[in-house]
């Protein structure tokens, strides 16, 4: 693979003349699979933002830890991961095979380059599954409908929206999502979230997102901790609740980033 271009992957949907999240998340992390406008991008929103490179890494380490509890303590084998952005290391069906190794899990973007990279990187253990959908988390019905064949929806699920919802701008669209995958799964599933905020401090954050949203595609919005909770309406959280991600279920004296993080059960 080239230092400077991605994996060839679908030309015609691809832009490259224009930063998108996943590549600049992929920089952010310290990966190559991005282009020339998305490190552009990336700097200018760090030079802004200082410590967004500890707000992209806070997050995948959230995903890790939330996996592993899910898989290891809760029992949980499978996993509908929306929005999973580019490949890295300690991915979702990763993470979740080594303790459960039967563990079937189902990566969901819309973003041609992450189908390019999960077909070509993401393999998983003979006991298990992981599949890759194309679709849109604005269509959760064809998203539950295209996970079926891979997933038992009549047995509990963990459902995985990391940093997907703030590209989601209308808030009761975005509630709307939350409850049509919910509603399609049955006791014991969870719900793994995270979302961007202005609450938790991090000087530059909102002029980041206006340069972000005039830049770069798609765009995004913070929300407040009473819309991040009401994305977990009538489910029941698990401990430590809603926090800083880099907080859940680690040191509590780890810095705050200005993403929350959360885990509900449904019960």
């Amino acid at each position: 693979m080239s230092e400077n271009r991605p994996q060839a992957a679908a030309p015609d949907r691809i832009r490259t003349d224009v930063a998108h999240n996943a590549r600049v998340w992929n920089y952010w992390l310290g990966g190559k699979d991005n282009y020339p406008v998305d490190r552009a991008v990336g700097d200018q929103v760090t030079g802004m933002y200082p410590i967004i490179g500890e707000v992209a890494r806070a997050d995948r380490a959230f995903l890790g830890r939330a996996v592993r509890h899910l898989a290891g303590d809760v029992g949980i084998d499978q996993f509908l991961d929306i929005g999973t952005g580019l490949p890295t290391a300690d991915n979702t069906h990763e993470t979740a095979q080594h303790t459960a190794p039967h563990a079937r899990v189902v990566y969901v973007d819309n973003d041609p380059v992450v189908l390019a990279h999960a077909r070509a990187l993401l393999s998983s253990s003979l006991e298990g599954a992981t599949e890759y959908i194309d679709a849109d988390a604005h269509h959760p019905e064809r998203i539950l409908a295209a996970a079926e064949p891979t997933l038992d929806l009549g047995r509990p699920v963990a459902v995985m929206m990391l940093g997907i919802l703030n590209f989601v701008l209308d808030t009761d669209e975005a509630r709307s999502i939350v409850r049509t995958l919910m509603a399609a799964v049955p006791s014991g599933s969870h719900l793994v979230l995270t979302h961007p905020t202005l609450e938790l401090g991090g000087e530059g954050n909102e002029a980041a997102m206006r340069f972000w949203n005039e830049n770069a595609t798609p765009p995004i919005t913070a929300r407040s901790r009473e819309e991040f909770a009401s994305f977990l309406d009538g489910l029941d959280l698990l401990e430590p609740g809603i926090v800083s991600c880099s907080r859940w279920r680690t040191n509590p004296r780890e810095p705050e980033v200005a993403q929350f993080g959360a885990v509900g059960r449904k019960p």
